[in-house]
């Protein structure tokens, strides 16, 4: 018989391919999306029901109707700038809104949970790799409404034996390679899909901001994750729950990282086609280095990454592109 996993944020971009990964793996992925920013387009692998995370009501006659066996949570406001200039609305959704996720979870006698982190945790911790021992020092709500989140998980397994896998990442890029979902934001701030828009003459250009870093080549480096590898992670994680392995927090990433500027030299080889882009000065608080160490889940959870190339997760993305976006 299979089993129910209730995926909160199954109509966004990283939700909607964890959704395909469980299909796959032999689970009910069942979508729990308010559609605020998210796509029903994108709901293609298992039952949908949309609902807001504050709406205790909903959720538990979700809970009711299903039953799941776990949850896997996705679903939360990710723009950092918008978390600064709006910090109450980052409060409310992420935080306030998985309190009455997690306690809805508990309710309903499910025990094991998901948590899409992220390693805006870590903070503003310059040109070093982040594993999951640096300290947490969050800059902005964001990163700090996660981090509210993480520290909410531990005080329910200590209460209610709720056990959970957080992970941490930083750039997720790609997409399905067969097609069936990929990214599409509104508005979209992500640099691969930003710079396909460009190439594609559907903006003016790409802006490189700040080219004076001290890296080779002089422009911020970032460490990018496959969506898929990223996903597949998550079902490991699943996994590794239901073996009764405990609680255990995990960061996703290459270990390695790519500047912007061989982000859209790899562009030109995918593409055939050049990047229009003008170079501009740094924008406050960008580090210069930011790479996620993530050798506790290869050597832990068995996560073996193996599109989280530039080279792939452009051509993923660009198959994606050209293929058509979700509409409302």
């Amino acid at each position: 018989m299979s089993q129910n996993v209730l995926v909160t944020g199954g109509a966004g971009y990283i939700g909607s391919h964890a959704c395909k990964a469980l299909r796959e793996a032999g689970f009910v992925p069942v979508t729990y999306d308010s559609l605020t920013t998210g796509w029903e387009d994108a709901v293609k692998f298992g039952p949908f029901e949309k609902g807001d995370l504050l709406d205790r009501k909903r959720l538990d006659s979700v809970f009711e109707k299903y039953a799941p066996v776990a949850v896997m949570h996705f679903a939360a406001l990710s723009q950092v700038g918008e978390s600064m200039s709006e910090p109450g609305k980052y409060w409310r959704n992420n935080v306030s809104g998985s309190l009455e996720l997690i306690e809805a979870t508990i309710a309903s006698g499910c025990k094991s949970f998901v948590f899409s982190s992220t390693c805006a945790t870590y903070g503003d911790q310059d040109n070093v790799v982040l594993d999951e021992g640096s300290a947490q020092y969050p800059i902005n709500p964001y990163g700090a409404s996660k981090r509210a989140i993480e520290e909410m998980l531990r005080d329910f397994e200590a209460s209610n034996g709720l056990e959970h896998v957080i992970f941490r990442y930083f750039n997720v890029a790609g997409a399905d390679p067969a097609g069936e979902v990929g990214e599409f934001h509104q508005p979209e701030t992500h640099l691969i899909p930003l710079m396909l828009d460009a190439i594609d003459g559907k903006r003016d250009g790409l802006t490189i901001f700040g080219t004076d870093y001290d890296t080779p080549d002089g422009t911020c480096i970032r460490d990018y994750v496959h969506v898929c590898d990223l996903v597949d992670a998550h079902v490991l994680g699943l996994k590794w729950l239901q073996d009764g392995k405990g609680s255990r927090t995990f960061n996703l990433g290459t270990g390695s990282g790519f500047s912007v500027r061989e982000v859209i030299e790899h562009s030109r080889g995918v593409t055939n086609r050049e990047v229009p882009f003008t170079e501009g000065a740094r924008r406050a608080g960008d580090c210069t280095k930011l790479v996620s160490g993530s050798s506790r889940a290869v050597k832990e959870l068995g996560w073996t990454p193996t599109r989280s190339n530039l080279e792939t997760m452009i051509s993923d993305a660009w198959r994606w592109h050209q293929t058509g976006h979700y509409s409302k």
